[in-house]
């Protein structure tokens, strides 16, 4: 008998976090819900790290992961994006912590390679294969489409780790 985990996954920002969770039975993957945190524009930074960490552990709430998985924070150019990134990202991860689980981090380049066959893939390509790979209908928001991408990366990886631990003990 397989073991059935829901994951969480989480596309961080500043003005838009998305969130996917999907179901992991042995290979099949299968979507559960998804969507995004928004936070008010012009709003202050404080306000919007308290959205998005308010809607993860409602989310959280609803949904009680058995992992979670969350974007990694890549450099920008631009040092203040960078660093509002970073921070949206804690608040999000933070959110997580009333399940006490480790959060498993994954590059977008990773996430897009797992997901799509390339690592530069563009986020319609990703939106498109994520809408394939769960038979999402309808539209699907790029950031819940994102997050849910990394969710799906994380199942791959877990599935990977698993068949190397179960082939270490022969």
């Amino acid at each position: 008998m397989t073991d059935t985990v829901t994951i969480l996954g989480i596309d961080p920002g500043s003005q838009v976090t998305g969130y996917g969770v999907i179901s992991v039975s042995g290979p099949r993957i299968a979507y559960v819900a998804s969507g995004c945190i928004r936070t008010r524009p012009g709003s202050e930074l404080s306000e919007k790290l308290r959205t998005i960490y308010e809607g993860v552990v409602a989310v959280v709430g609803d949904h009680a992961p058995g992992e979670v998985c969350i974007e990694r924070v890549f450099v920008h150019r631009n040092a203040d994006s960078a660093l509002k990134l970073g921070q949206a990202r804690a608040a999000a991860i933070c959110g997580t912590f009333g399940l006490a689980l480790p959060v498993h981090e994954y590059a977008a380049r990773q996430v897009k390679q797992t997901v799509t066959g390339s690592g530069g893939a563009e986020k319609s390509q990703v939106a498109h294969m994520v809408k394939q790979l769960l038979g999402v209908r309808g539209v699907l928001a790029s950031d819940a489409a994102d997050a849910l991408a990394v969710a799906i990366c994380h199942a791959h990886m877990r599935r990977g780790r698993a068949f190397n631990t179960a082939g270490a003990g022969r």
